[in-house]
């Protein structure tokens, strides 16, 4: 079980409230697709993936990063149990749709550039310390299908 500060609860549940799910979901998922081509594999669905403006003008794209942000939602009102939160999106993603446990890694980065972005001066060492921590358990969660 993860050990939450009051500080880092606190700054976890300030960003989600604070960032604009509409701009920060599509923006992160689109930047993983263009910043690691080999991602789009699992998104064959998806249509036209050819390069970064198709990427970012697909709707397909920008509804599953809203979709993400949706799941993270979940984490931040679960901090206390977010493996069992993530059980069946694990199971989903190693075993149906087998994706490489490697790129929840990658779009947690991109994740974090983007909020960094929305964020500003407000996003400082200690707030991105609290952020990759809990991102860290959320990819942890969703990998531990995996073992």
């Amino acid at each position: 079980m993860v050990k939450w500060t009051d500080f880092e609860r606190a700054t976890i549940q300030d960003i989600f409230s604070k960032i604009d799910y509409e701009v920060v979901g599509p923006a992160a998922f689109s930047r993983c697709l263009i910043v690691y081509p080999w991602t789009q594999r699992y998104f064959g669905g998806f249509g036209n993936l050819y390069n970064a403006a198709a990427i970012t003008s697909n709707p397909k794209v920008a509804a599953h990063g809203k979709v993400v942000i949706a799941g993270l939602e979940k984490a931040v009102k679960n901090m206390d149990d977010i493996k069992s939160t993530y059980k069946d999106l694990s199971v989903l993603h190693s075993e149906k749709l087998q994706v490489d446990p490697d790129n929840f890694n990658l779009l947690a980065d991109c994740l974090t550039i983007v909020v960094a972005g929305q964020m500003g001066a407000a996003f400082t060492p200690e707030v991105h310390a609290a952020f990759q921590k809990f991102l860290a358990v959320v990819v942890a969660s969703l990998r531990k299908q995996y073992y």
